[in-house]
Order: C-alpha cells, then sequence, then structure tokens
C-alpha cells in the first residue's frame, strides 16, 4: 500500500480582494511522479509556495508530511525537516561557482563557516552525481554548462540536502528532446527509490510519460485528481482551459508570390547551402532538433549575423542587411524564443514595449512623441490580438507568458512586415494560451502575410503549416507537405 508523503487540504489564498487559490486539496504518494498541471495564472505556484511556507493560507488549511500535521506557524521548518525541495524554473544556482560548490551549498549552508572544507564539498558532489549515474565534473564552473546540465546540477544540489520531495517548475522548458528523454530517466530513477516528485509542465506529451497521476488547477480551483494511464493530451487540454480544443489541420491553400527567398545560404559553423522560398499567405514550417540551425538561419534572416555566402530576395529584389534595422526597413520581424530577455523590457511598461519598435514612426511629422497616439496603437493591438490587461501602464511582467507574448506579437506586427519569423513561439506558455497564438498566426496568413514558423514540436507544424522543412547538423534534409505524412512520422524525421 502506497504511503503518503504529502497532504494539502481546504487551501485558500487571498491577496487583498483577489482570490488566488479556493479550497483546493492536494495529495502526493511516497514514490509518485504526480504532475500539477493548469494555465499560466491557474493558481500552480501559489499552492507550491503555500506548500512550502513560503505563504500563509487563510484559516482552515491543513497541510501533513507523511501523515504528520504541520501548523502555519512552523510549516517552513515542517517542510524542511520532510526534505520538501523547491527547483524553481530560473535555478537559482551560483553561475561562477564550481559545479562541486553548488551542489554541496545548500547541505553545508547551516553549518559554521570552520566546519566547511573543499574535500567534503567535493565528496558530497561526487557522490549525489555517481547516485544518479551522470557524467559531470564536479570542478567545472556552472556558468559554463549548458542548461540541461545546470538543470542536472539544481536536481544534484537537492539530494545533496537530502530532498524526498521535489517540487519541480518546467524543467524541461528549455531543453531539446534528448536532454529532456535524459532528465525523465533520472526522475524515473528517483521515483523508484522512493523519492516524491511533483511535476509542472505545459508540455502534455511528458505529462502523460512520466507521472502517474495529474492534479488540475483552473481560476484558481481544483478541477479534480486524475489518473494519467488512458488520458489524451487532448482531454487533458480541455480539462485545463474548460474548452473543446479541436486543433484541425490547416488545409491545403493556394498562395500568393514569392516573398522571400533564400539561395545557397550559407554561414561557417552554424547552417550550409540553404534554399528555400516562402509565399504570401504561407505558413512554412521550419523544424529540428536544437543545435540544429535554425535559430542561426533566423538570425541571418532578421540581419543579426551575416551570412558567408548565399542571397536573400524579397519580393524578388536582392537583399544584404547590415543589421537588423536594415530587415526591419524592409519588412522583416523576428519573434525571438527568447521572450524574456529579447523579446521585452520586463520593468517597462506594456504600453512602451508595444510600440517599442515605431517610435520614430510615431514622432512624425514634428518628431515628438504624442502620449495619445502611444496609447491608441496600444489599444488597437491589444484589442486585435485579444490580449488579456488590466492596465496598459503596469510593466510587461505583470502579464501570463501567453499574455506576454501577444504583446511581442504586437510589438512587430506594428511596424507591417512583410515577413514574420516565429522563433518556438510557444515556449513557456500553456496549452490555452498556445492555441491563440497559433489562431493568430493562422488569420495573418490569411491576410496574406508570409509566416516562417521555427519550432522542434512535430505537432505544432504538423497542424498549422501548409509546407515543413527538416533541418539537421545545419542543412535542409527534407521538405514535405504535413498532409502526406502522418504526425508520429514528421516526429521520427525531426529526431532521426
Amino acid at each position: 500500500m502506497a504511503k503518503q508523503a504529502l497532504r494539502a487540504s481546504g487551501v485558500t489564498q487571498k491577496f487583498g480582494a483577489f482570490t488566488a487559490l479556493e479550497n483546493v486539496s492536494f495529495e502526493l504518494e511516497k514514490g509518485e511522479v504526480h504532475c500539477l498541471a493548469g494555465e499560466n495564472g491557474c493558481g500552480k505556484s501559489t499552492l507550491i509556495k503555500v506548500i512550502n511556507g513560503v505563504n500563509v493560507p487563510e484559516p482552515g488549511a491543513e497541510i501533513s508530511f507523511g501523515g504528520a500535521p504541520a501548523t502555519a506557524s512552523v510549516l517552513p521548518q515542517e517542510a524542511k525537516k520532510h526534505g520538501l525541495h523547491v527547483i524553481w524554473q530560473d535555478l537559482a544556482l551560483f553561475p561562477d561557482l564550481t559545479v562541486a560548490e553548488n551542489i554541496s551549498f545548500d547541505a553545508f549552508v547551516s553549518r559554521p563557516f570552520g566546519a566547511r572544507k573543499v574535500s567534503d564539498t567535493r565528496k558530497t558532489a561526487e557522490d549525489v552525481i555517481s547516485r544518479i549515474g551522470i557524467e559531470l565534473d564536479p570542478n567545472v564552473r556552472l556558468g559554463d554548462l549548458s542548461i540541461a546540465k545546470r538543470q542536472i546540477v539544481a536536481i544534484c544540489r537537492v539530494l545533496a540536502a537530502d530532498a524526498r520531495i521535489i517540487f519541480m517548475d518546467e524543467p524541461t522548458a528549455s531543453l531539446t528532446r534528448k536532454e529532456t528523454q535524459a532528465l525523465l530517466a533520472i526522475v524515473r530513477k528517483l521515483s523508484s527509490e522512493g523519492i516524491s516528485i511533483v511535476f509542472v509542465s505545459h508540455r502534455l506529451a511528458e505529462v502523460l510519460d512520466v507521472c502517474a497521476r495529474v492534479t488540475i488547477l483552473k481560476d484558481g480551483k481544483l478541477v479534480g485528481t486524475y489518473p494519467t494511464e488512458g488520458m489524451t493530451q487532448k482531454r487533458l487540454s480541455e480539462l485545463m482551459t474548460g474548452l473543446e480544443l479541436n486543433e484541425k489541420q490547416r488545409p491545403k491553400k493556394d498562395f500568393g508570390d514569392t516573398v522571400l527567398e533564400v539561395r545557397k545560404l550559407s554561414r561557417t559553423g552554424e547552417y550550409q547551402d540553404i534554399s528555400f522560398s516562402l509565399h504570401a499567405g504561407e505558413i512554412l514550417g521550419l523544424t529540428g532538433l536544437m543545435g540544429s540551425g535554425r535559430t542561426e538561419l533566423a538570425l541571418s534572416l532578421f540581419g543579426m549575423t551575416r551570412p558567408h555566402l548565399g542571397d536573400i530576395l524579397l519580393n524578388r529584389r536582392p537583399v544584404r542587411f547590415a543589421s537588423n534595422e536594415d530587415a526591419i526597413e524592409a519588412g522583416i520581424a523576428y519573434v525571438s524564443e527568447d521572450r524574456l530577455n529579447l523579446g521585452l523590457v520586463q520593468t517597462q511598461s506594456i504600453v512602451k514595449n508595444t510600440a517599442a519598435t515605431v517610435l520614430d514612426d510615431l514622432a512624425q511629422p514634428s518628431y515628438w512623441l504624442s502620449p495619445g497616439r502611444i496609447r491608441a496603437l496600444c489599444d488597437h493591438w491589444i484589442d486585435r490580438l485579444k490580449t488579456k490587461v488590466s492596465n496598459p501602464d503596469l510593466p510587461v511582467s505583470s502579464l501570463s507568458g501567453g499574455n506576454q507574448q501577444r504583446i511581442v506579437l504586437a510589438k512587430w506586427l506594428a511596424t507591417k512586415p512583410k515577413v514574420l519569423i516565429l522563433d518556438a513561439p510557444t515556449v513557456g506558455v500553456d496549452v490555452g494560451a498556445k492555441a491563440g497564438i497559433f489562431r493568430i498566426a493562422r488569420d495573418l496568413a490569411d491576410q496574406g502575410m508570409a509566416i516562417l514558423l521555427i519550432t522542434d514540436e512535430a505537432s505544432e507544424v504538423h497542424t498549422h503549416a501548409d509546407r515543413v522543412l527538416i533541418l539537421r547538423d545545419g542543412s535542409i534534409r527534407e521538405e514535405l507537405s504535413p498532409h502526406d505524412i502522418e504526425e508520429e512520422a514528421l516526429e521520427g524525421l525531426i529526431n532521426a
């Protein structure tokens, strides 16, 4: 019989007049991998903070570890005593310290300074690295590692601190498929050792693959807890959104003139001999694993880097970009996969982010920026893209991931581009927001815009692209129509 590792019941959390959680319950068994799912803003992070003792819930909430009740006044200590650790998406590691120092940090932080020895630090790290069966040099500076290796260091750190319950917040969001499979293998190994894991992810295929049960929240309320056996991604999406999501494959269409043409484009060490055309009204899918050269190609098309060989043509005329300003002027817009650092200025308002790409146009003809014109532009795009905004003067960081991505789209659509490059546009957004983003992309294409959709998700290009190019090792290896291949076969080609 399974032993209960954690139980929370009757959890209500209010922030002023806003109710973030309302009478929510959650249970976790020893050794279980359990998904906590829901759209952005549903209350997942708030529930984790309540269970971890960061937030104090309203009276009436009950939390217990291994069947032993904990009281709100000592909850942080109780959580720590029972080995509860949270690995947040930002990992909270120290890039200038070594792997060994990062792994040993929590285990040694409570000891007097004189009790910390280099030999103890290294042995602690080596022991936990050996325990999960990976190759990792304890002496390497953390900042020199990939995101995937840093994620493993974060897991090793909590294991070194005797973790028995681990919450993982979007652990695979920035990983390739191969890296994701390696991480899921570690999760399964920890589960087999009796460690309980709460897995938070928008990647529903991973949820169904690694989790035994899924608890779904919506608008701060419990939808229910369900076994993953027999569950489908479609049903899971419907439970999370409350909507019936019937995304049908994009129908075959006739397209307009060629807008963008690339001829034998090469950049040493990144991509080589790339040739394709993109037409008005077409969504062209460019897919491949991380490291295949897809983003490197996009950066050249946007003028951020220069190809060493080959030609780029817009409306059949050769163009050469010395900078991204040249590309924008020519009619190319680029939605980066790194929304947080490259797509938006998080501390600036929603209004300022929306207008950032067209300030020169808004200042014409008097070179004076009218706050009224800027606000009108922002209101127009908020309305057109159906962005949920309570106050446009708030920092853009106040929005959910999906609504932030709509602001990124708004700022580029304001430039009236001929070509829109969408580089992994759904990274870090929930299932409902993904559907909304692709509805926008389809509508833009139907209105004649040429769209280059870059993603490693087979389902995205299979459903939303008109043609698909498969990039591998910097070269296009396949060109096909999604109508001529099953999604599973397409995924096999991407991962070949």
